[in-house]
């Protein structure tokens, strides 16, 4: 199986915000609101009898000001429902900057969502991202993940649903997971080997705010990119937990001097303040930096 070079996403995903697509006024409250995407959600929030409601709701928010600065994933319920051929055909009509799965247990459940993607002669910009949720998909995360870097694949981004695994496996909802963190780590582990994101699962209690903010802390030191939330609240903390500190940028901006330095052309390995630093600390510095302008693109906007 070819695959192509494992590449990161340079977007902004340190806060994913989901959204019920049956509420129409927290539809229109994301405008003003300081997360970095937003998962227009069809699937678990939306009772069966209001899908329909639900499609027509996004419909009209799509139609009206562009959502600046955010990415905007629409979930869709899943392809084998009664629910997800019209979910499908929202997408391909409101082309947002991404379509979500729901229980990918496989390859091939990325793969068919990249050839009707295909089919339909979507923009390429048009991205796939896949709820983790089911034990197979925590077994499956490499091939998956490998999966997506196949030619013609347009999957970016893993994200980890605990709600359905623990449902699945009896897992307890315990403080610091502890019997979860093998598989997140599983999800961490694929994404990296693939060039892909991971967004960690939600957190229940949005009025918690101490034990939210060290489950930010928790996923940020495993290596997600980003948490999903399901209440504007958590917004800051997440924002402040997965997006780098001044140090961070200022050793990052130290490095892309240093190889910048045109001593250090032709060098694969080259001494940064006393420590032996590689060109992929290179690529790491320039997303970094990247990531920070966007981040303070934003602020200036406000």
């Amino acid at each position: 199986m070819t695959r192509n070079s494992p590449t990161r996403s340079l977007n902004l995903r340190r806060s994913v915000l989901s959204v019920p697509a049956i509420n129409a006024r927290a539809l229109e409250k994301t405008c003003a609101l300081d997360c970095d995407a937003v998962i227009f959600d069809l699937e678990d929030s939306v009772a069966p009898e209001r899908k329909a409601e639900a499609r027509e709701n996004l419909k009209a928010f799509f139609s009206g000001a562009p959502l600046l600065n955010k990415e905007r994933i629409i979930r869709i319920n899943a392809l084998d429902s009664i629910f997800g051929n019209a979910d499908m055909e929202l997408v391909l009509a409101l082309e947002p900057d991404a379509v979500l799965l729901p229980k990918v247990d496989e390859p091939q459940d990325v793969m068919s969502i990249s050839d009707r993607l295909a089919d339909a002669d979507a923009p390429e910009s048009l991205r796939i991202w896949a709820m983790i949720e089911t034990p197979r998909g925590i077994l499956n995360a490499a091939a998956i993940a490998e999966a997506g870097r196949t030619p013609g694949s347009r999957l970016d981004c893993f994200v980890v649903g605990l709600n359905d695994l623990r449902k699945e496996t009896g897992v307890l909802p315990q403080p610091g997971r502890t019997y979860l963190v093998p598989w997140l780590m599983q999800v961490v582990l694929a994404v990296r080997a693939y060039g892909l994101d991971a967004i960690d699962s939600v957190f229940n209690d949005f009025k918690d705010a101490d034990a939210f903010d060290a489950e930010c802390a928790h996923a940020r030191a495993m290596g997600f990119d980003g948490k999903m939330l399901i209440h504007p609240a958590q917004i800051e903390a997440a924002n402040l937990h997965f997006g780098p500190d001044e140090a961070a940028i200022a050793e990052a901006e130290a490095i892309i001097a240093a190889f910048a330095d045109p001593a250090a052309e032709g060098l694969n390995v080259i001494n940064v303040n006393g420590r032996m630093i590689e060109r992929l600390h290179l690529v790491q510095a320039e997303s970094l930096v990247h990531k920070a302008r966007l981040i303070a693109e934003r602020q200036t906007a406000k």
